[in-house]
Formats: C-alpha cells, sequence, structure tokens
C-alpha cells in the first residue's frame, strides 16, 4: 500500500490563491471578510507581529473582493468553497467578486537610501496602474489619460506619485461604477529601514502625503485595511484621517484572525498525527496574546509540523529569529542602561516587568527613552501581556517573554553582545593580574565586568563559568578548556600556556545566593583544588608545580569574591 503524501504546508506561500490552487493546509480565516463588512469602518489599520499571517489575510481579502472581469475572469469564488464564509450568509456573498481592487504591498520596498527607496515605490505603483491598464481607453479626460500613462511607464513627477493611489482609484470607479477597495499590506516596512538608515524624515515627507491622499475624504473609496507591525500616530503620517480605526495586540477585534488559536493548532496536530507533541509546540510557540485570545506564533507551528513529517523525532526550533535580523533585541541589549540591564534579567529568569504602554510610538522616537523600546518589543511581538492596571489616565502592562522562542532569540543575542564586548574590552591588566596571583586586580575586574553585563539565575554556576570562559578565552598563547563536564576529579577552568616551561592556572567556581557566603564558598573553591589534587593532572603533562597557580572564585549575582 502506497504511503499516503501528506497535504502541503504553505511555508513561505502567502498567496492565498496559490495556497489554494495548491491544495496546501489551510486555517481558515474567511470570517475576517464577514467582521470587515459588519464594522461598516472605512479605513482599518491593523497591527501584528512579523510572520503572524497579515499578507495571506490581505490577499485572501483581495481575492474576495475583486472584480476579475478585466484581469483574467478567473471565478475565484471556487476557492472559497467550503470555507467559513461560504456558509456566513447571502449578505456576505453578494460583495464577492463586485469591487475594483488596488493592492500594494510594502513588504520588499525597503531600500539603504532615500533615493532607491523613493524608486521602489514608484514602481510598485507603476505595476499597479499597469495590473489595471485596460481603463486607460475609457478615460475621456485628456490630461487624466495622459497622467495615467505617464504613471503606468513609470515617468510620473514626485508630486504625481504621491497622489497616485487616489488617482488610480477615481480612474477605476469611473470604469467600473463601483468604490474601490484598496489594500496596503506591510506599512512600515520601509519606515522602519529608513528609521535603520537615518533617512526616516525624509521618507516621511513622501509616505505622509500618499496615504494622507488615499484615505482623506477620498470619494472614490469603499474601504480600505492597512496592516504591518506598528501603530504609527496619526500626527506622524495620517494626518487628519478621521475615518482610520485602528487596531493593535491590544485589541479585540480580529483578534482571533492572525496567529493560531488553541482549536487550530490542535485541529494542525490532529491532521498530520503529532497530537502526542502538543507541549512541545505550546512551550516553543504559545503565549501571545491579542485581545483577549491567545495565539500561536503560526509561522514557527507550520515550520516545526513540516519538520516532524520528514524527520519525526526532531527537536523545536527557533524558526522566527531566522525571518529577520532581531535588530531591536540586538539594540536594546547593546544599549541598555542599568535599570535595563536588570529588567532584563528579570524577564530572562521567568518573572515579569511593569511597563506604561503608549501605543502611537514612531520610529524615530524608539531611542529617545527606555519605555519607547519596550513598547516597541511588546507591539512587535517579543514580549507578552500577562497583566493590566490603570493608574489615572495611564495603562501598565505586565509583560514577560512569550515562550522557548523568544527565550532562545534574547540568550542567543545576549551572548553575541557579550562576544562584542569582549573583542573591545583591554583585558591586558586583568591577564596580568592573573598571572601574577594578584587576587585583589582579578576581583575589582571581574566585578567591573558583572556590573557592566547581562545575567540570569535559573543556570546559577553554568552562567558564571560561561562568563569566565568568555573573557579567558581572549589570553595570547594561552589554551582555555573547560573540564566540568568532564565529570569528577577535575577542576572547572584550566588555562594553560602553549609551552609546558609556560604558567598553568586552575580555576574552580562556585555560586551562593547569598552574600555573606560568598567568602566562605570562595575558600571552599580554592580548598578544593588541593584536595581534589586538581594540579595533577597539569604536572603529568610536563608544567612545573612552581608555576601552577590555583584560583577559588565565588559570584553572588553582581558580585564576587577572588582567592
Amino acid at each position: 500500500m502506497d504511503k499516503k503524501v501528506p497535504t502541503p504546508l504553505p511555508i513561505g506561500n502567502s498567496i492565498f490563491e496559490k495556497v489554494m490552487e495548491n491544495g496546501c493546509y489551510y486555517v481558515d480565516k474567511t470570517l475576517l471578510i464577514k467582521d470587515i463588512l459588519d464594522s461598516g469602518t472605512e479605513v482599518i489599520l491593523c497591527t501584528r507581529p512579523r510572520r503572524f499571517g497579515k499578507t495571506l489575510n490581505q490577499t485572501m481579502l483581495k481575492c474576495f473582493f475583486e472584480n476579475t472581469t478585466e484581469i483574467g475572469g478567473k471565478d475565484t469564488m471556487a476557492l472559497f468553497k467550503g470555507l467559513k464564509i461560504e456558509s456566513a450568509g447571502a449578505e456576505y456573498l453578494e460583495h464577492q467578486g463586485k469591487y475594483p481592487v488596488i493592492f500594494l504591498s510594502f513588504k520588499d520596498v525597503e531600500r539603504d537610501t532615500f533615493e532607491r527607496t523613493l524608486t521602489e515605490f514608484k514602481k510598485l505603483i507603476t505595476n499597479e496602474f499597469r495590473r489595471h491598464n485596460y481603463v486607460v481607453d475609457k478615460i475621456t479626460h485628456e490630461g487624466k489619460r495622459e497622467l495615467f500613462k505617464k504613471i503606468a511607464a513609470c515617468e510620473g513627477s514626485y508630486d504625481d506619485y504621491t497622489d497616485s493611489i487616489k488617482f488610480l482609484s477615481e480612474c477605476l470607479n469611473a470604469y467600473y461604477g463601483k468604490k474601490t477597495i484598496i489594500l496596503i499590506d506591510e506599512y512600515d516596512v520601509p519606515l522602519n529601514r529608513a528609521h535603520i538608515n537615518s533617512f526616516y524624515k525624509e521618507l516621511i515627507g513622501f509616505v505622509r502625503p500618499l496615504l494622507s491622499s488615499t484615505f482623506k475624504d477620498n470619494k472614490y473609496l469603499q474601504l480600505s485595511v492597512i496592516t504591518g507591525c506598528l501603530r504609527i500616530s496619526k500626527e506622524s503620517i495620517f494626518t487628519g484621517l478621521n475615518n482610520l480605526s485602528i487596531i493593535s495586540i491590544l485589541n479585540k477585534d480580529y483578534a482571533e484572525y492572525f496567529g493560531f488559536t488553541q482549536s487550530e493548532i490542535d485541529a494542525l496536530l490532529a491532521h498530520y498525527g503529532f497530537e502526542s507533541k502538543a507541549q512541545e509546540v505550546r512551550e516553543w510557540y504559545d503565549g501571545y496574546m491579542f485581545g483577549n485570545t491567545e495565539v500561536y506564533n503560526p509561522w514557527s507551528s507550520l515550520n516545526v509540523v513540516r519538520s516532524w513529517v520528514v524527520y519525526a523525532d526532531e527537536y523545536p526550533k527557533p524558526y522566527w529569529v531566522n525571518t529577520s535580523g532581531n535588530d531591536i533585541v540586538r539594540k536594546l541589549i547593546s544599549e541598555a542602561d542599568s535599570e535595563m540591564r536588570a529588567d532584563l534579567e528579570i524577564l530572562l529568569s521567568g518573572g515579569t516587568i511593569s511597563k506604561e504602554v503608549h501605543e502611537d510610538v514612531t520610529y524615530d522616537e524608539i531611542d529617545k527613552n527606555s519605555d519607547n523600546l519596550w513598547n516597541f518589543l511588546f507591539f512587535t511581538g517579543y514580549l507578552k501581556k500577562v497583566g493590566e492596571r490603570k493608574e489615572g489616565v495611564k495603562i501598565f502592562l505586565d509583560l514577560s517573554i512569550p515562550n522557548s522562542e523568544l527565550q532562545y532569540i534574547y540568550e542567543t543575542k545576549i551572548s553575541e553582545w557579550f562576544k562584542e564586548q569582549i573583542k573591545q574590552k583591554d583585558f591586558q591588566q586583568f591577564y596580568s593580574a592573573i598571572l601574577n596571583g594578584n587576587a585583589e586586580i582579578v576581583q575589582k575586574e571581574l566585578s567591573d565586568l558583572l556590573l557592566d553585563t547581562i545575567s540570569y539565575f535559573d543556570s546559577q554556576e553554568a552562567f558564571y563559568h560561561g562568563f569566565m570562559l568568555g573573557i579567558l578565552a581572549g589570553q595570547p598563547n594561552f589554551s582555555v578548556k573547560s573540564n566540568r563536564e568532564a565529570g569528577k576529579g577535575r577542576s572547572d577552568i584550566i588555562m594553560r600556556h602553549l609551552s609546558k616551561r609556560g604558567q598553568a592556572v586552575i580555576f574552580e567556581l562556585k555560586w551562593t545566593d547569598n552574600i555573606r557566603e560568598i567568602t566562605a564558598k570562595a575558600d571552599e573553591a580554592l580548598r578544593q583544588i588541593d584536595e581534589k589534587l586538581y594540579c595533577k593532572e597539569l604536572e603529568d603533562e610536563g608544567y612545573d608545580s612552581k608555576n601552577i597557580l590555583k584560583y577559588g572564585i565565588a559570584f553572588c549575582k553582581k558580585d564576587c569574591e577572588v582567592k
């Protein structure tokens, strides 16, 4: 009997039409159509973290609403056969295929200069004009007809493009006798890139009039859905838009349509026969809270199921970490002051921090204070809400790390940052103190480093072991070896000169959570080196006992004692 071929998973495919035509596994989010129509809202801005289904939903809306008579003539209703919207009622199905649609995705409009970014915007708009090129012969006004041709040829002026989307909606309205639906996906991706590359204000000067003309008092607009990662303040980009409804992850509206709910995860795992792995998926990819709805990361959930289809014993992995550079986490860690580092330590040890929430942070304001940075991390999916309270007019959220995947991201970025710090620091005095047996200087240098780094204490001695290995690894002409995995009877760390005639150093490390015990712990570590004859290993290798130094070091959070 032939082995059943599993339903293909739509990894990397965010185009609804292709997902359905290729018979991929689809988590049905089509009731989003019903909720949007029921809302009666003209312009909706819905913000969600990256890879949470924004583009798939936008292409689903396009596929449902668009009148395809002039652009291929496909019967798109067949794609919705058996989906939830089909049984929602005739009053919703009557909207299917009835509207001209303008669809623009800004997710690839990210370049390192303003000029190149503007060029990409022009190309994007030009391609949408070309997609609707059939209307040009029906434009009776000669000036408008020539303007349409100019934009479609990518020859329009700067001002032509800032008013272009509204102009296209006017042309489509004249052709179809129906108002236009405008869908803009990942609207803030270019703004994020502009912030990173220091041309944010220049780009705002183009994007603000582009979007304001599109949505403000546009009599040719039926409805619009805009998606992105971050809510941008009206003053920054949506000036004067009174018809805009902003739905962030704090809102209950549309909460279940981005990410996978528990029932959807259960159905996914059951479909592929992985019900026994439900706990692993929960620990790694669950934990996001949109409104009052708990959701899983859909990108990572689909990827881990695909890995199990091939190798059933595969461990969960941090798939989300590879979808972008996670620059914001690195920035938080590298620029953190003592208060922010303390907050990070609380988060990494499984605790929660409380921060005032600001929903209208702009990209150029992220660096102004730590509250903005924490808000950015929350709204882009790097932290989750576990509690909420109100103090006067201010709202405070209790925040924590959502799951094992995000824990991995933070720990990885902290490790990278620490290695970079080590490379930049001059450790000559520290290394000299070690080789000269100057415990006082070694203690001072270690204490200064501990104050300036980020530790988390669930791993206790393991953290300090890695900490010591990191800073000892840069000593020239010495090899540093960790022996803690080799079992009893061997010291924690041995530093050997490459020549047997040189020095060797033995380090035994202890950890305590009681500062009163720190001196006794350091003495205990030093005694252990002698009692367990750790020097014998080095002497057997040929090192002279007179050239072997022994250090007992005890750690207690940000303090240390060196003997």
